[in-house]
């Protein structure tokens, strides 16, 4: 064989090889934009999350961000993962950014919008009606609503530049552990540690964001403090993109709604439990992370949860003679009846899934949710591919299990007295929720036999 014709089969072998690379690589990328908007309050306003606060907001020890991920081509369709850091996005917000991206031809079931709960954000109207046991006075109530109406603009306005930032991507994620997590209920009772981890890499290998998520309350900081700040997430946000500054974190928080961090009490400690989940995100990413590669696709059922037998008007009655929260909470609901109102017999649940082909499934439940639903779902699915984010698309209540609902106590049903409505959950409501995410995850994330 002449020289001329091993060069020319040598190449011919390169450009193969090279072809086979490329088309592999071009395989695992998605189309990814990356956003975020301070929606810091650039006034005094009521912060959420502690009724025993009675005044505006004094200061901001940190900023608070909207951030959001644009995954898939228009081709494709592309959705739009949404952090806010605050207490809640109740569901009327969410509801206005939906109508308005739909304009843009993005589904409402490829949305989904996660609470940092950081309980040292500002209030919102609609949202914990009844919390601080008493009406708030009309300057509060004005400048709550112009907060409102900022961060649903600014939710808006961070989807719609992640949809114009998005470039070629890898994604992979991994799962880690951080354990300042403790159970806060009399009875004790489990937590969830995990610490799953979603990064998206240019072609070249350089960050561009991390979306985690962990299954505890963002109260390292108590009531006494009275300024705007992220707590625990927002640390966690700040040493992350601190360490990777052309990087965007975004967090979620998992089933913890009976979960408090611990221990609790100032900045400091906040500080210590986000350098923890920076920590060990650091430790993931110098690892291996599983690559994912299938199709996203995206689907969401609105179910409805009942309510337990409510007080009658005797029982409304003679609650709304007490001085205190509960007091409160009876005469706003009489309020309602001598309107000519009826009290809600059930609440309007929206359960949302993702998956990515069979790489990874994400499930997104609203609601203060208890640790005892991440746990289930792990054992009735493949853990190693299950991502469960709570406090999403809506924040109407805790969620409690059956175990805790017959319990009692604040998640099984006290906290009803802050978030207005009239009685607790009725008993059903695990097995409608499980049920529910069983019908909408593909067969092939349940374990077997289950």
């Amino acid at each position: 064989m002449n020289k001329p014709t091993r060069c020319l089969i040598l190449i011919v072998l390169l450009w193969a090889m090279y072809s086979t690379d490329s088309i592999a690589a071009s395989d695992q990328l998605y189309q990814v934009g990356v956003a975020r908007v301070d929606i810091t309050p650039a006034h005094p306003v009521r912060l959420s999350g502690y009724a025993v606060r009675k005044t505006e907001s004094e200061g901001v020890a940190q900023k608070l961000w909207t951030k959001a991920l644009a995954i898939g081509s228009d081709r494709e369709g592309p959705a739009l993962l949404i952090t806010v850091d605050n207490t809640g996005v109740p569901a009327h917000i969410r509801d206005e950014v939906v109508r308005r991206l739909q304009k843009r031809k993005i589904p409402p079931d490829r949305v989904a919008i996660c609470s940092t709960h950081t309980h040292s954000a500002p209030y919102l109207a609609g949202y914990l009606p009844t919390l601080f046991g008493e009406p708030l006075p009309l300057p509060h109530q004005l400048r709550v609503a112009t907060y409102t109406a900022e961060l649903t603009d600014a939710i808006e306005r961070v989807s719609l530049a992640a949809l114009k930032n998005r470039k070629p991507g890898r994604v992979s994620w991994a799962q880690g552990k951080a354990g300042f997590a403790a159970n806060r209920r009399p009875q004790g009772g489990p937590v969830d540690h995990d610490l799953p981890v979603l990064a998206v890499n240019d072609p070249r290998g350089k960050l561009r964001a991390l979306f985690l998520n962990y299954a505890c309350h963002c109260t390292t900081l108590g009531g006494n403090l009275n300024q705007v700040h992220g707590d625990w997430a927002g640390y966690a946000q700040e040493i992350l993109e601190r360490d990777h500054p052309e990087a965007t974190v975004l967090v979620a928080i998992g089933c913890g709604a009976d979960a408090n961090p611990q221990p609790r009490g100032d900045l400091e400690l906040a500080r210590r439990h986000g350098n923890e989940i920076a920590t060990n995100v650091a430790h993931l990413l110098a690892n291996r992370l599983t690559l994912v590669r299938g199709k996203l696709e995206c689907r969401a059922q609105q179910i409805e949860l009942p309510f337990d037998t409510p007080p009658t008007r005797a029982e409304w009655e003679t609650r709304a003679q007490q001085s205190d929260y509960v007091g409160y909470h009876a005469r706003w609901n009489l309020a309602k009846l001598d309107r000519g109102e009826g009290l809600p017999t059930k609440l309007p649940y929206l359960i949302q899934t993702w998956n990515f082909g069979n790489d990874l499934a994400m499930v997104f439940l609203p609601g203060e949710v208890v640790v005892d639903y991440s746990l289930r779902l792990k054992r009735e699915f493949d853990a190693a591919r299950l991502w469960v984010n709570a406090y999403a698309n809506d924040v109407p209540c805790y969620i409690p299990s059956e175990r805790v609902l017959t319990e009692g106590g604040y998640e099984g049903g006290g906290a009803m007295t802050y978030y207005g409505w009239p009685t607790r959950l009725a008993p059903g409501l695990e097995s409608l929720i499980i049920g529910t995410i069983r019908d909408l995850l593909p067969g092939n994330y349940l374990k077997a036999g289950i």
